[in-house]
């Protein structure tokens, strides 16, 4: 599980990343089958061999892995279930990403499906599961906030919460074949802690 404000994997700056904290732990390699960004916690699947990492990797892009999110979202959407459907472009420079017309040069398509799970009386937050169908750069953070309801804590593409500290997104299950046995798999993380004052409100949702 990996916590919120850890890199997936190794970069230029040199910081702990989870890659060099397992390494250091079990006292051999691995090898990340899939990424979260810095500020996104949960669930993430890690090969112990190279073999078995491109085994994995071809499931994530064959739609034999699936990721399930949950995040807090400031307001309500109109409907309990539904699909969101852009096209985005990262600028790599800034890191942002931003939606775009289908002939903007980058431009890739994604998709999302979404649930709501649960909201506070004033409908001021919501929470709601995720899943991804493509794997766009800050994919969800955008495809809400373009729709009008930003993640809860989400100083990029939303509102600063001091109180919240980062956004609200965590990678909640992961489940997926085993690429030897073939044995479906399933992992979970729970909340975490800092999730805990925002979802108090929703205790009492609709």
């Amino acid at each position: 599980v990996k916590p919120a404000g850890i890199l997936s994997q190794p970069d230029r700056t040199g910081e702990d990343s989870m890659v060099t904290l397992l390494k250091a732990q079990l006292g051999r390699e691995v090898f990340p089958v899939h990424r979260l960004d810095r500020a996104v916690g949960g669930v993430m699947l890690f090969a112990m061999t190279k073999a078995a990492a491109g085994k994995l990797s071809s499931l994530v892009t064959s739609d034999g892995f699936e990721k399930e999110y949950v995040a807090v979202i400031h307001g309500a959407p109109t409907e309990e279930k539904g699909e969101l459907f852009d096209y985005l472009v990262h600028d790599a420079r800034r890191n942002l990403t931003s939606v775009a017309k289908p002939t903007d040069k980058d431009a890739k398509e994604a998709r999302l499906a979404y649930t709501l799970l649960a909201r506070d009386m004033e409908r001021e937050f919501s929470l709601v599961r995720v899943r991804l169908y493509t794997g766009r750069t800050h994919q969800i953070r955008v495809h809400m906030a373009f729709g009008g309801h930003p993640l809860a804590g989400d100083t990029m593409y939303g509102n600063f919460m001091p109180e919240i500290g980062h956004q609200l997104l965590h990678c909640r299950r992961c489940f997926f074949e085993h690429p030897v046995t073939g044995e479906k798999m399933a992992f979970e993380a729970d909340y975490p802690d800092d999730f805990g004052r925002v979802l108090k409100k929703l205790e009492n949702a609709e």
